[in-house]
């Protein structure tokens, strides 16, 4: 592997320097932080990226306030209740985007809350116990368990609520076959995202620099 102090030079000299690249961090938020966050917020979370893939970012967010009111705040516990014609009806909504397969899963991912709520206290204390050094194995089980989570969009759910974790984002994926890593342009093998997260562990290591950091720095260093 490349020595990652290779890539942020680069990433400075692509940035305007290390001030300028300082403030292009993500935020990362603590166990204690993530622990406490509520599953109301996880939930809330979870479908505003579900809804961003694929479609105008810009358009689900000037839409947001009407997905809060819609969604009574996303409670996990009251959206498992709704029933078809409610569905039917939020589906319908010009409030929001209305895409019935997605309202499908705002249901789906608050039984998911739900069910890992049960087995650990609470969704913030599960991603806040999830060890860095696996973060695919969490990426797997956003997908397995989750509703529409796979891919990049479980990552930025993660990536946006403050878990420390990288995004296989295309310069992401570039910057790594840059560096000698043997990866396709999609990786989604098991072998290629465990070269993914051996190499973010290496550079971890080297650098002693947050895998949110770590990952941003890797993009921005193209």
């Amino acid at each position: 592997m490349e020595p990652f102090e290779h890539i942020i030079q680069r990433a400075r000299d692509h940035q305007g320097g290390q001030s300028c690249l300082k403030t292009m961090m993500p935020t990362v938020h603590g166990p204690r932080a993530l622990g406490q966050t509520k599953d109301d917020r996880w939930l809330a979370q979870m479908t505003r990226c579900v809804f961003q893939a694929g479609f105008v970012w810009r358009v689900v967010d000037l839409k947001w306030d009407g997905f809060e009111e819609v969604f009574f705040g996303f409670p996990p516990n009251k959206i498992v209740m709704l029933s078809p014609d409610q569905i039917d009806r939020f589906a319908q909504n010009r409030r929001i985007i209305r895409n019935r397969q997605k309202v499908l899963g705002v249901q789906a991912n608050a039984q998911f809350i739900l069910d890992i709520t049960e087995e650990h206290g609470s969704f913030g204390k599960f991603i806040s116990r999830w060890p860095t050094h696996d973060l695919i194995g969490l990426f797997a089980t956003m997908k397995k368990r989750g509703s529409r989570l796979g891919g990049m969009t479980g990552q930025r759910v993660l990536r946006n609520m403050g878990k420390d974790t990288f995004i296989i984002t295309a310069d992401v994926v570039r910057c790594l076959q840059r560096t000698g890593l043997e990866i396709g342009e999609n990786p989604s093998s098991k072998r290629e995202l465990g070269l993914i997260q051996s190499a973010f562990n290496e550079w971890h290591e080297e650098s002693e620099l947050p895998y949110s950091h770590i990952s941003r720095i890797c993009a921005l260093s193209l």
